[in-house]
């Protein structure tokens, strides 16, 4: 059963999830901190270019299935359009609510 977005733990990373699943990349861009990181898969990635192809080009959508990490770890079915849908697992670092780095990959 999934958990609802509103009901995720840590605020910056509910908005994470609410950005992304809504295709909203202003709110997206809001809840990152200048500067922030990610990696997929144990690689690091441009995040600009990651997030245009993987979220907002393929319609991005992620249904979190479990909540870790005081709600800085997440797993979740992921879907685009470019992969289908994966297990995927998140990671969250956050500072002052923002996001400063995160990272997926499958779960």
């Amino acid at each position: 059963m999934p958990i609802q977005t509103a009901k995720l733990s840590d605020p910056a990373v509910r908005a994470f999830v609410t950005a992304l699943n809504a295709h909203d990349q202003e709110a997206f861009h809001a809840v990152l901190a200048p500067g922030a990181t990610m990696a997929d898969d144990g690689s690091e990635r441009d995040l600009d270019d990651w997030t245009a192809r993987e979220i907002f080009d393929s319609n991005g959508h992620m249904e979190v299935e479990k909540e870790t990490a005081a709600g800085r770890g997440l797993v979740a079915r992921y879907r685009n359009d470019a992969w289908g849908e994966m297990r995927t697992r998140w990671t969250f670092d956050v500072e002052g609510g923002k996001v400063v780095r995160f990272e997926t990959g499958q779960a």
